[in-house]
């Protein structure tokens, strides 16, 4: 028997997030076979008068590819796969890694091959400017190790994160996307983090439900050159298949000079793909009441209540300061007292401590009233 809440959060997806219409095209694109979701996802569509159409894709067969891969063959797939998304009204990616670390061996000029032929001009350029479009994981094994947790206690938490009242939070949002549009100095210190930068002059975007489940973030992105001072990113992350632990970044004009993990060389080759790699091309902050501690998969990470990202490489153009690149890489900081602690402070006035919104008019977004 099907569980309902597969069938609550198609129709969320469909007619909330995506908020389908008849005769629109949607590809529905599934990275480790989840059936279950996407059949409800393809019922949905028609139930609107959508026209869906379904990629299957194994994570083991796209290592093939990855390994074997060219500039030529890249060129390749790139060009069917951006022609297919420029007929597209809507895209919804299900993503459920049974490996994390399955890339892991997968050189990174090849992987950078992807980045830059495939992933960029596909999604980067057409699908995230020109789609509506919503990005999501689907519970399994290896995400509910991660969290340390039961199968059936993390999919108990995946429904209760992904089913979430979102229109409530949009509203709860307003203030913090307009107080952050009306700012121009940020400084945020905490352990090993002293960071100062300008946002003003750059868009804010109320992250609702609409481009990712789970959501729960507002974002913006700095000045590039204005970002001064150190960060350290106390939540451990995974890029391309390798994982990093004790990230921590030196800015000089916006620009990374300094960078040291787990994993000091793998970081500054990825830091080093572009130009762009060593700018920021975005700065949000995170507020899911549901999401609490990091499980190494970003869509849910970036979303930790009382926590924030500072993101090397490439700028959204909805919040843009310029900055290009075919990175794009969330890397998270957490500020409640667990954590370390910290504050995030606008034009001088303490917006946020230890995780905690302290300005009356953003007190809605901290955890008691978005649950």
């Amino acid at each position: 028997m099907a569980d309902p809440r597969i069938n609550e959060l198609a129709s969320r997806l469909v007619r909330y997030s995506l908020n389908l219409q008849k005769g629109e095209k949607v590809l529905i694109e599934n990275t480790g076979l989840q059936p279950e979701l996407v059949r409800a996802l393809v019922r949905e569509s028609f139930a609107v008068g959508a026209l869906p159409l379904v990629t299957l894709k194994d994570q083991e067969v796209l290592r093939a590819l990855y390994q074997g891969t060219s500039e030529e063959h890249m060129a390749l797939m790139a060009k069917y796969e951006y022609e297919r998304m420029k007929d597209m009204d809507a895209y919804i990616a299900i993503r459920a890694y049974e490996n994390i670390n399955e890339f892991a061996d997968v050189p990174e000029d090849k992987m950078g091959i992807y980045s830059r032929i495939l992933y960029q001009p596909v999604h980067t350029n057409e699908r995230v400017p020109n789609k509506r479009w919503v990005v999501l994981r689907y519970p399994n094994k290896s995400m509910a190790q991660l969290s340390n947790m039961s199968l059936e206690g993390f999919e108990d938490f995946y429904f209760s994160v992904c089913n979430l009242d979102y229109a409530k939070m949009s509203q709860a949002m307003t203030p913090l996307k307009e107080l952050m549009e009306r700012t121009d100095r940020v400084r945020i210190v905490g352990p090993k983090t002293d960071l100062r930068f300008s946002i003003k002059g750059i868009n804010a975007v109320k992250c609702d439900g609409k481009r990712n489940i789970p959501d729960g973030e507002v974002y913006t992105a700095p000045v590039r050159d204005s970002v001064e001072g150190t960060i350290y990113y106390n939540a451990a992350s995974n890029y391309h298949g390798i994982s990093f632990t004790d990230v921590q970044f030196t800015f000089k004009q916006g620009k990374i000079v300094e960078a040291t993990s787990s994993n000091t060389k793998a970081l500054n080759d990825i830091l080093d793909t572009d130009e762009g790699a060593r700018y920021i091309g975005e700065f949000a902050i995170g507020f899911n009441p549901h999401i609490l501690h990091p499980m190494l998969d970003i869509l849910f990470d970036e979303k930790i209540a009382g926590s924030f990202h500072f993101t090397p490489g490439n700028a959204y153009t909805v919040a843009d300061n310029g900055n290009r690149s075919s990175v794009h890489w969330d890397l998270v900081q957490i500020q409640r007292p667990e954590y370390g602690g910290g504050e995030i402070w606008f034009d001088d006035v303490l917006i946020r401590k230890d995780g905690r919104f302290v300005l009356p008019e953003l007190e809605g977004l901290n955890p008691e009233n978005l649950v």
